[in-house]
């Protein structure tokens, strides 16, 4: 039984699984809504949904704390840019997932994640 079991695996281990989330917030920061499978996006997005708390104050600390997470100094730049005025007034769901239906080739359930 996976009763209270925290994280989504998603079939990798822990630093495939870092890295696939470090990937997917790079692209959505860069792009603002990216199209990926529902299960990815169910996964990042608790993670995401951090890392914008952490952006909406500009500090030197949130700053290394982002950049720690994104391994990215160009995300870093674009997050701090958009985030403190975007979200400064809103307190948490900064992102919403839509499903888009089944993929082509397997039928895996797709959707596309974006920032509100």
């Amino acid at each position: 039984m996976r009763h209270r079991k925290g994280t989504k695996k998603l079939g990798r281990p822990y630093e495939q699984r870092k890295a696939l989330y470090r990937n997917l917030m790079i692209a959505l920061i860069e792009h603002k809504r990216i199209t990926t499978t529902h299960a990815k996006a169910k996964a990042v997005q608790p993670v995401m949904e951090r890392l914008l708390t952490v952006a909406r104050e500009d500090t030197p600390h949130a700053r290394r704390m982002a950049l720690s997470k994104l391994d990215s100094k160009i995300a870093m730049r674009q997050l701090f840019t958009f985030a403190p005025q975007q979200f400064g007034g809103r307190n948490g769901g900064y992102t919403r997932i839509i499903k888009i239906g089944p993929r082509q080739g397997d039928g895996a359930e797709m959707a596309v994640i974006e920032l509100v």
